[in-house]
């Protein structure tokens, strides 16, 4: 059985409170999540200061008048804090990850010895990033939202020219929430098929149906945006899990990983004591005396399936009985 590295993706949703960051991280563990991931970036690297919030921004901060700028700058997390729920989160035996958004933040990552570098959606196009990501040499996670197959191709071939080489490559939608039209899911198996490397999904729908159903079609790992209460003031709030789904996603989907198994058909342990009830035999429909030759008119098929398999039925018919038999009996060799 493979194991699903789950993340759970803290995000910004800590609204730039130290103590917030650490209850999800808390809250994390508690789902049994494999990581929690946060964002690194310096909104003086990131956007500009007139850039205006995606309509998702607007929509879930109820803010008109803040700009994009002004919205990311108050959530900017500096090195001390980062080491500090690094820290914390070792401590609680989870991961520590986090996205770089600028080449600064990515030395940031590297200074606190992060062992995968995930790399988000809006910065598969970014050259640079991809370059001195991939020359960490860590593993990379790389998400696809706003992607085409080509762009992807593209990125993945400057990873690897870059010396990456522990590539996983995450189906993704960039609108939160995603409409269910346009989760797309079976493209995460097409990138699979295409690039020949492990694939997973992050996810933006609303519930958990979606990264269920994508571990069941083969994700290696699943991201999903989680917060200590929908209701907070934030952009990533409203899309997100609170800690009770997070939980039940979790266990979801480790139900699922046993329920695919092996893949070899064969009667498992639980189900092959019921093999007999449920199956059936030759059984005696009138009285039968020895030497009588067994017949359709005198045969018929019943539970239980101790006796002589109806899969024998032609073999049985024309042979003659070597006992007297009561109606409603079991045929015996």
């Amino acid at each position: 059985m493979n194991k699903t590295f789950i993340i759970a993706e803290a995000g910004v949703n800590h609204n730039g409170s130290i103590e917030l960051a650490k209850e999800l991280i808390a809250k994390g563990a508690e789902a049994g999540v494999d990581a929690v991931k946060f964002q690194s970036f310096k909104a003086d690297k990131l956007v500009t200061v007139n850039a205006e919030k995606a309509e998702y921004q607007v929509a879930n901060t109820g803010n008109n008048e803040e700009n994009q700028y002004q919205m990311i700058k108050k959530l900017e997390l500096d090195y001390d804090k980062h080491q500090e729920l690094m820290d914390y989160a070792t401590s609680l035996g989870v991961m520590f990850l986090s996205s770089a958004f600028d080449l600064e933040s990515i030395d940031l990552l590297k200074d606190l010895g992060l062992d995968i570098f995930k790399i988000p959606s809006g910065e598969i196009t970014n050259l640079p990033y991809l370059r001195k990501t991939a020359k960490t040499g860590k593993k990379i996670i790389l998400s696809t939202g706003m992607s085409t197959l080509g762009e992807i191709e593209e990125a993945l071939e400057v990873l690897k020219n870059n010396g990456a080489k522990d590539i996983t490559v995450l189906h993704c939608n960039t609108e939160y929430p995603t409409p269910m039209s346009d989760v797309n899911l079976t493209a995460m198996n097409t990138m699979k098929e295409a690039f020949k490397v492990p694939v997973g999904y992050s996810d933006h729908t609303l519930g958990i149906e979606v990264p269920i159903a994508a571990v069941a079609l083969g994700a290696a790992i699943i991201e999903k945006h989680f917060t200590l209460d929908k209701t907070m003031e934030g952009p990533d709030h409203k899309a997100s899990l609170e800690p009770d789904e997070l939980k039940q996603m979790v266990t979801s989907i480790r139900n699922i990983e046993q329920a695919l198994g092996n893949g070899v058909k064969t009667p498992t342990q639980s189900e092959r004591k019921n093999k007999a009830i449920a199956r059936k035999s030759l059984v005696s429909k009138t009285a039968i005396a020895s030497g009588e030759v067994f017949t359709e008119e005198n045969l018929e098929i019943k539970r239980p399936g101790t006796g002589i398999s109806p899969m024998l039925w032609d073999e049985i018919i024309g042979t003659k009985a070597t006992k007297n038999y009561q109606a409603d009996e079991l045929i015996k060799r």
